[in-house]
């Protein structure tokens, strides 16, 4: 089992299983949302993931493309993410936010057509200039 938290630790969740496809997106609005370079987002199936404190205190922020980025309303962590309409069973999260060690990396940059440009991407991890399709 995994265990996450948001900066201020009001908000705490635990993962049993996160998928193995992960990736850096480079799209504008994660970088603002992140306030980084890009945003590393991991995936777990529904079933796999809980809020085990402080969900209530979760703010939901919906962008002019109807995706629901997730922050806590204390610190201001990012915390999941949602494209818009998408109910797959699915809960994307911010890797960052976890506090275990995991056994997987991410396996690719997406959406590099917006990457800032004062990055480089040095690694040879495929590029996909929007989203990569789903397996």
């Amino acid at each position: 089992m995994y265990k996450g938290q948001c900066l201020c630790g009001i908000i705490k969740y635990e993962v049993d299983k996160i998928k193995d496809q992960m990736g850096h997106c480079h799209c504008s609005m994660c970088r603002k949302f992140h306030g980084a370079a890009f945003s590393t987002l991991g995936e777990a199936d529904v079933k796999d993931f809980r809020w085990v404190a402080g969900e209530d205190q979760l703010k939901s922020y919906v962008a002019k493309n109807d995706s629901v980025r997730q922050f806590c309303q204390s610190c201001g962590s990012s915390m999941t993410f949602a494209a818009s309409g998408e109910d797959n069973g699915l809960i994307e999260f911010a890797l960052g936010t976890l506090d275990s060690d995991i056994d997987i990396f991410p396996d690719a940059h997406i959406y590099i057509t917006s990457k800032a440009n004062w990055v480089e991407i040095k690694d040879d991890l495929p590029q996909h200039k929007k989203a990569r399709n789903k397996r």
